[in-house]
């Protein structure tokens, strides 16, 4: 090996190397951009159907808008009302609760031995007082909240504008491409576009599912909070692999408070049977014409995302990697069609080069 290709190879490296630390370094605004793709994604469809209508594109988005704030509110009104009342509930019948569980016989055995309701009645009649004086942690659940709002708006405000410009600007750079590669990367952002779009309506459907399954059976078997639990199990099952798992473990908790063992083991027996629905017919059947990537690739994509940027990684870790995906396919494509179309003589330069 040559002296300038051992030098071409480190600047190549060393390049990538610091294409990636800049990357880390501004990994927070990367994924803020990521999310207002996918939201302008998402929300596409909604926006060309108000544009259908006869009206113009950035009243379109701002209709589009306004309908999503007014689902988020009915949403409020439907959940916060029975948070607010059975959580009181549960705070006043929480000596009850306890006294439940020292009833019964599993939990006696291991209360004689551990002593676990007399440190839990004990815990409950701090709670109001620990409520009261919880300053500090509400200072900083004050400043989280006003955090995520902000990225909330920057987050919107980046989809307007993606909405409203950004076929343009895809034209444009499509154009600008010639009448060789143009064509090429149309298609391939067709396609990512039509596939991240599947995916992302895709998992709120699912979510949807999950979130009113979950609903019936807590009211059926009348487990309290039922509605903010479907509420939090339809959120985290927007999260890959581990979500419903971890909505399904605080379920399981409230239901043991409920009525022990007949209510959890009754969850534990639904989430299971609903969770090989989910996999084995539900994603077959909406994700059929989106992302299709191996279980392995899901992972690893999973956790390369959350650690870079948290849940939000993790949230657009599957459709990034299909995106990739997509790419890497097509440009692996492009390169066995110029091998091909090398003339044999010059198929060995072409690899020594």
């Amino acid at each position: 090996m040559s002296a300038r290709t051992v030098a071409k190879v480190i600047l190549v490296a060393a390049g990538v190397a610091a294409g990636l630390y800049l990357l880390y370094l501004v990994r927070t605004v990367v994924g803020l951009v990521l999310i207002s793709i996918f939201v302008a994604i998402a929300l596409g469809p909604a926006v060309d159907l108000f544009q259908r209508m006869g009206i113009k594109r950035w009243m379109a988005i701002v209709a589009t808008y306004l309908s999503l704030l007014l689902s988020v509110v009915i949403v409020g009104l439907l959940i916060v009302p029975p948070i607010v009342s059975q959580t009181n509930h549960f705070v006043k019948n929480v000596p009850r609760y306890v006294d439940d569980l020292q009833k019964n016989k599993t939990i006696r055995k291991y209360d004689q031995r551990y002593h676990i309701t007399a440190k839990l009645k004990k815990e409950a009649t701090k709670l109001p007082s620990r409520l009261g004086s919880a300053v500090g942690a509400l200072r900083d659940v004050t400043v989280g909240v006003f955090s995520a709002l902000v990225q909330l708006v920057t987050v919107l405000t980046l989809a307007f504008f993606l909405l409203r410009d950004g076929k343009r600007m895809a034209e444009w750079a499509f154009l600008e491409l010639g009448p060789v590669h143009g064509p090429r990367t149309r298609s391939i952002a067709e396609r990512v576009y039509r596939n991240v779009g599947g995916y992302v309506l895709g998992n709120i459907l699912i979510s949807i599912i999950a979130g009113t399954g979950t609903f019936i059976v807590l009211k059926i078997l009348g487990v309290p909070f039922a509605t903010p639990l479907a509420v939090l199990m339809g959120f985290l099952d927007l999260i890959p692999l581990v979500g419903a798992t971890i909505g399904g473990i605080v379920i399981v908790i409230v239901a043991a408070l409920h009525n022990l063992p007949a209510d959890p083991i009754i969850w534990a027996a639904y989430l299971i049977v609903y969770q090989q629905v989910e996999n084995n017919v539900l994603q077959p059947v909406i994700y059929r014409r989106t992302v299709a990537l191996h279980p392995l690739l899901v992972i690893v994509a999973v956790l390369i995302g959350a650690a870079l940027l948290g849940v939000l990684g993790a949230l657009v870790a599957i459709p990034v990697a299909g995106a990739v995906q997509i790419v890497a396919r097509d440009w692996w494509e492009l390169r066995r069609e110029e091998r091909v179309d090398l003339p044999p003589d010059a198929a060995p330069a072409a690899e020594g080069a």
